[in-house]
């Protein structure tokens, strides 16, 4: 009898795919290729739509994104460096039922917890706070709830072996 994929790891390779694909490898980029937003030629990659995308988004409700502050730099290239590569690991884990990912799913769920909570106090109370908080916060809500979701699903032995 074929072994039955679990609702939440269809969620969760979904969400990595989104993350590998869209997030990091153009969202991430472009801020690694643009650093003066208020100054730059459209690099070869990511497409000037999704610039365009990016900068209406940032000017319009994110200025943190545009500002771009050392310490958030470090956590683009943490995403480029490290998320970005883990995405693809847990998609293929995920789908070949692999208990390798659980630590590095562990791992990652801490990461980004503490990355996104330090990102939404900056966007609360720093100096380059949202002007519509509550919008920030529902664009970032998967990045609060999938990490958590991760660490339920990885909790124990995510595929002990099938009785037989």
């Amino acid at each position: 009898m074929p072994l039955r994929r679990r609702p939440l790891d269809i969620v969760l390779v979904l969400f990595y795919t989104i993350n590998a694909t869209i997030v990091t490898y153009i969202i991430d980029i472009e801020q690694i290729v643009i650093r003066d937003t208020a100054n730059f030629d459209y690099p070869i990659w990511p497409p000037k739509p999704a610039v365009e995308v990016i900068h209406w988004w940032g000017n319009t409700f994110d200025p943190l994104l545009m500002a771009r502050p050392p310490w958030w730099q470090m956590t683009i290239w943490i995403d480029a460096l490290f998320f970005g590569p883990f995405y693809f690991f847990a998609i293929y884990a995920l789908v070949r039922r692999r208990n390798w990912i659980r630590v590095p799913a562990l791992v990652w769920s801490g990461m980004m917890l503490s990355n996104v909570l330090i990102i939404m106090m900056e966007e609360r109370f720093g100096p380059y706070a949202a002007p519509d908080f509550g919008r920030v916060v529902l664009a970032n809500l998967a990045w609060f709830s999938l990490p958590l979701l991760t660490i339920w699903r990885m909790r124990k032995d995510p595929f002990p072996q099938a009785v037989q």
